[in-house]
């Protein structure tokens, strides 16, 4: 077994293999910690670009002649290297849990604001101008009419860019703060020890997993009606 640095390898394993729960066991501190690095760099990054994205979306869609400029900066964010981009913005900000997070948010950003922006072009122009005639303002209509009815994109946007974000930290290892990804690169450095690099790559699947069925159990509390929909006759 190749020699680790920093990490226990059990003595009851007497070669690499692919997995190992011995491993998961003696070195449950350290798989913690990065789980909840993990899970911490995520979630603030959700919160983050879902409290710029959407209103960038609404934005979007209220103005019409600002729509290709947000989608196209938005755009040009998403297609940056994350290592490259990473690189960048260390120097700037510093070796930091900051400096992920900023990264993190702009490759969220794209995905969060065409769902959503999706999601309001598809109300039914029907039903606007049945609210607008029955007395609803801009605001009022925004609120209780569209978004709601928005909704299905707008959680289809979150979704896709928490599982994009959860595979995402794990390049923050630039900086020192990458969850999972700081095993999986300790894992490479150990003369590629599978058993750590899997360890950290099954954390990181298992992570996605979980949070993709909160967001279907969110859009099931917050759509009803679309579970009602699907039920059997």
């Amino acid at each position: 077994m190749p020699p680790l640095v920093g990490w226990a390898a059990p003595l009851d394993v007497p070669r690499d293999p692919w997995f190992s729960w011995q491993f998961v066991r003696a070195n449950r501190e350290e798989l913690t910690a990065a789980l909840q690095e993990h899970v911490t760099l995520t979630v603030s990054t959700m919160l983050v670009a879902a409290a710029i994205g959407i209103p960038l979306a609404i934005l979007a869609y209220r103005v019409p002649r600002l729509t290709a400029g947000i989608l196209s900066a938005s755009g040009v964010l998403y297609t940056i290297p994350s290592l490259g981009l990473f690189a960048l913005i260390g120097p700037t900000f510093g070796l930091k849990q900051r400096t992920v997070l900023i990264g993190l948010v702009m490759y969220a950003l794209l995905v969060i604001v065409r769902n959503a922006l999706t999601g309001l072009r598809q109300v039914p122009a029907d039903v606007r101008e049945a609210a607008t005639g029955m007395g609803y303002g801009r605001l009022s209509l925004l609120w209780r009419i569209e978004l709601p009815l928005a909704l299905p994109g707008i959680l289809t946007g979150l979704r896709l860019a928490t599982v994009t974000t959860v595979a995402l930290v794990t390049v923050g290892f630039l900086v020192g703060f990458g969850g999972f990804g700081n095993i999986i690169l300790t894992g490479f450095n150990n003369n590629f020890y599978r058993t750590q690099i899997m360890a950290g790559t099954v954390g990181c699947l298992g992570l996605a997993l979980v949070f993709d069925l909160v967001w279907i159990g969110v859009g099931r509390f917050l759509m009803p009606w679309a579970r009602r929909r699907g039920a059997p006759a």
